[in-house]
């Protein structure tokens, strides 16, 4: 069997506005996707943006549909086979209404989450047609394609772990908003190995676990940086 392959999307940039500190100024956010092509089926992780005016006067964002997105490495909304969306925030999920019919996996905690007031764009979460997978945990929806929960930005962000002939490839979403960040937590991993203590940042419990499956690659939904070891 070959091996599946792993394919970035551009679905465009928003502009994440300065909190006001000089510190923090505006800076423009890649938004991307990944297709991992399986020889049993094509598996779409993210989705791109949702519209809505409160959302563009916010974000400014500049969009790139998901027809097109997808055809920019030749695939199309035909070929998808399942959804996974590291979380239902309305950058991850936007293409989701387009999607109807295919099992879109999402933990309990997010899809719960995603109902409430004020979290996503509601008619991104419940369009018509839209069928979940609902898990709790960790779920392999097609051989050697793990879904694995990294809660942290929501406490229902989920990552997905692709296993390759030489190697693993975890696609962590909004795990960690950029590559430096995961490597700071890698790297704290590291030190409290070593027995460093004071002063060190406590990553996430779940850090340790992605990097026991050995990744050679970590891909991120809002830096085009890669972390490798």
């Amino acid at each position: 069997m070959r091996d599946p392959s792993v394919s970035r999307i551009d679905f465009g940039y928003f502009v994440l506005p300065s909190r006001g500190d000089s510190d923090d100024p505006s800076r423009v956010v890649p938004c991307l996707g990944y297709l991992v092509d399986h020889p049993d089926g094509v598996v779409l992780v993210d989705t791109g943006m949702g519209s809505h005016h409160d959302v563009d006067d916010h974000y400014r964002p500049r969009r790139r549909s998901l027809v097109v997105a997808l055809g920019a490495v030749g695939s199309g909304l035909e070929k998808i086979t399942i959804v996974v969306n590291c979380h239902l925030h309305f950058d991850h999920c936007g293409g989701n209404p387009t999607l109807t019919g295919r099992p879109i996996v999402t933990q309990a905690r997010e899809l719960e989450l995603a109902r409430e007031p004020d979290y996503t764009l509601p008619e991104l979460v419940d369009a018509p047609g839209q069928r979940y997978t609902v898990i709790d945990g960790d779920a392999e929806v097609l051989p050697g394609i793990l879904v694995v929960p990294t809660p942290g930005h929501t406490a229902g962000h989920q990552s997905v772990v692709v296993r390759l002939s030489d190697g693993t490839v975890v696609v962590a979403g909004q795990s960690h908003d950029t590559s430096s960040a995961y490597g700071a937590d890698v790297s704290a991993l590291r030190a409290l190995r070593d027995g460093q203590e004071a002063a060190i940042p406590v990553p996430p419990e779940w850090i340790e676990r992605l990097q026991a499956m050995d990744p050679r690659r970590v891909y991120f939904a809002h830096d085009r940086a890669v972390w490798e070891p």
